[in-house]
């Protein structure tokens, strides 16, 4: 019985398995298109009984899925606390908590049930490649992040010093010009809110400059993981 279960949900080529993933990747995103269903306001009751039902159903079968992983897993608690484990665990875990919570006073935990897009990860091929591409570029990645979020506050601290006493409203202190600092980083831009003074205009020049490189920088280092996590599976088709 372990090894038919092992060999129905472990991707390995057979029908079986093939069948068991393509149910499973609909029940996704069913019960995504539910989700986004239940936020339209003025629903029937018939409607939200039948979207229930849908949940209920979806939630049955994802349990079941992450209690036959964890049985045929040969290390089970490290699946458990594995990447696609917390996220099978997260994709079922606001249905269980609203049977004890009222989840329209929490409406954030509501957002785990989000969870079960990331499901569709283990069943795309393309998702795990650019899976195995992050996972190989995660200390480029972090080194990258600490390093913007220095020159987010270092640009916050220099808005700040150029602008404060030209827009106290807008720049009143160091934490209210961060998210200036973010969407200037990001070249978002922040509507109304812009330098009105000379030395603030050419700081965010500068910072708009850095901006433009921030935002290239997490794109090569991405594609080139993508390109050593892919050439060794065509290597392997060849």
């Amino acid at each position: 019985m372990k090894a038919y279960l092992k060999n129905l949900v472990e991707l390995n080529g057979t029908k079986t398995s093939r069948r068991f993933a393509y149910f499973i990747q609909f029940l996704i995103i069913v019960s995504v298109i539910t989700f986004s269903i239940e936020t339209l306001p003025n629903l029937k009751p018939q409607t939200r009984v039948v979207l229930n039902a849908i949940e209920v159903f979806s939630v049955l079968v994802f349990t079941l899925e992450y209690v036959v992983r964890i049985y045929v897993a040969d290390k089970k608690l490290k699946f458990v606390f594995s990447f696609f484990g917390l996220v099978d665990f997260l994709a079922i875990l606001p249905f269980y908590l609203a049977l004890g919570i009222d989840l329209r006073s929490l409406r954030l935990l509501r957002m785990f049930r989000l969870f079960r897009l990331f499901k569709l990860v283990r069943y795309n091929k393309a998702m795990l490649h650019f899976a195995n591409a992050m996972k190989m570029a995660k200390e480029q990645i972090i080194l990258f992040m600490v390093i913007t979020l220095m020159l987010i506050y270092f640009s916050a601290v220099g808005i700040y010093y150029f602008e404060n006493e030209a827009q106290p409203e807008h720049f009143s202190s160091i934490f209210s010009s961060l998210w200036w600092s973010i969407v200037t980083l990001t070249t978002v831009g922040y509507g109304d809110v812009y330098p009105v003074t000379i030395g603030g205009r050419v700081f965010t020049f500068f910072i708009l400059l850095i901006g433009l490189g921030i935002v290239a920088i997490p794109t090569g280092i991405i594609s080139s993981s993508l390109t050593k996590a892919v050439d060794p599976v065509e290597e392997k088709k060849n």
